[in-house]
């Protein structure tokens, strides 16, 4: 535990060296020594978060919807759950495409293409919405696997653990399969992301010498386009949501969640800020079966925040690869990022590995996540407090609506 306490301080370190290193051999005229001798271990760390993406979205998807038991009995309280999540995880995909493309439209994202090197792009062609919902059903599982196509390996895991709920108590062996690996892919993402710090100390050098001071403001700048879509997210759909629903003003709706959303603020966990968030329901008026019910299953599929992050993050990324995303790739990003929210929650550092997974979707060179992985840390403040507080509007939206019923 105090492992991972002190990986945040550890990534600021390397975030501050790396800078500082970086800065030195910019002006020394060492940019190919970074290039060189450091950026390849990035690369390295790089490699290590593609090959544990499919593992990591195939089994944690598959244990989150075993872990919502029989939805029978769950009922009508489920389905307006998830259907809730859904829906504003769709939307805040799209706040996020739209905020992104107003920075990238104003020319405030860079273009580095031709100084960091582009790795060859073919973008995928968009040919409509029927052949994108022909082309997310495999024809075979491990074609999907080996060619890491996000969309289909979600629909992998979709039909499997459906299946497996089905099965009952024959299924039994195929549940404690599931749970034994996922542990154990758990353990392995550990292990991963607590590399983090030599990922970001070795790309915040190689892109700081080549690039100078310039990137610095370029990484404020995609920080603060995604807090301004998390800023609207939450005033439009949840304040909002909470308003028309429950009949609260915004004023006592974000009153009565402070607490836990400066609980999540700075602990950057859905999980552990769940007490706090069954407090702040009770006092807003939630039910406390159905805000315990809601609230643990929010910690667990929604994700907002990091929807948000992955769009900017994601438009950012091509950006600075020289790659114009289309409508159609926007789509996609939309698509992916909704149903990929099902497995990310519950997970130290999935919108990275989440992220990873949305740039292979897309065709993306993933090398340039390590951009992002330096100042991951403050969009997991921002995006974890959303998610914290979009779990409490849908604790009180779905007490209302089983009241009505």
């Amino acid at each position: 535990m105090k492992k991972k306490n002190n990986l945040p301080v550890r990534i600021l370190i390397a975030l501050v060296a790396g800078i500082a290193v970086g800065l030195v051999c910019y002006f020394a005229g060492l940019a190919d020594f970074t290039a060189t001798y450091l950026k390849p271990f990035g690369d390295i760390f790089v490699n290590l978060l593609k090959f544990i993406v499919v593992p990591v979205v195939l089994l944690s998807m598959i244990d989150g919807i075993l872990s919502m038991g029989d939805m029978k009995q769950v009922g009508s309280v489920g389905v307006k759950t998830v259907a809730y999540f859904l829906c504003t995880t769709a939307i805040a995909c799209v706040i996020g495409l739209v905020f992104a493309n107003i920075f990238m439209g104003a020319g405030l994202f860079p273009d580095l293409s031709a100084e960091l090197g582009a790795a060859e792009y073919e973008p995928k062609a968009f040919n409509g919405f029927m052949s994108v919902l022909v082309d997310i059903f495999p024809s075979n599982m491990w074609g999907a696997f080996v060619n890491a196509n996000m969309l289909q390996v979600i629909v992998v895991s979709l039909f499997f653990g459906g299946a497996i709920m089905m099965a009952g108590e024959k299924g039994k062996l195929c549940r404690d399969l599931v749970g034994s690996m996922y542990a154990v892919i758990e353990q392995l993402m550990e292990f991963v992301i607590s590399l983090s710090p030599i990922g970001v100390f070795t790309y915040m050098a190689w892109v700081t010498a080549t690039q100078g001071a310039a990137i610095l403001g370029s990484l404020f700048l995609v920080i603060l386009c995604a807090y301004i879509g998390y800023a609207v997210h939450a005033v439009l759909v949840y304040s909002l949501s909470a308003q028309i629903v429950v009949g609260m003003s915004p004023m006592k709706f974000f009153k009565g969640a402070f607490a836990a959303m400066i609980f999540a603020f700075t602990s950057t966990s859905s999980a552990a800020t769940l007490p706090v968030s069954k407090e702040c329901a009770h006092e807003l008026g939630a039910k406390d079966d159905i805000a315990a019910f809601v609230l643990p299953l929010g910690s667990t599929i929604n994700m907002d925040g990091t929807a948000i992050y992955q769009c900017v993050a994601t438009v950012f990324i091509a950006s600075c690869a020289g790659i114009h995303l289309t409508i159609g790739q926007m789509v996609i990003v939309v698509v992916t990022a909704t149903l990929a929210s099902i497995g990310t929650a519950g997970v130290s550092g999935a919108g990275m590995i989440m992220l990873a997974m949305v740039l292979e979707t897309l065709g993306i060179p993933v090398a340039y996540i390590g951009l992002i992985v330096a100042v991951d840390r403050l969009f997991d403040m921002g995006r974890t407090c959303l998610n914290v507080t979009g779990d409490i509007a849908c604790s009180l939206c779905v007490s209302k609506w089983q009241e009505k019923k």
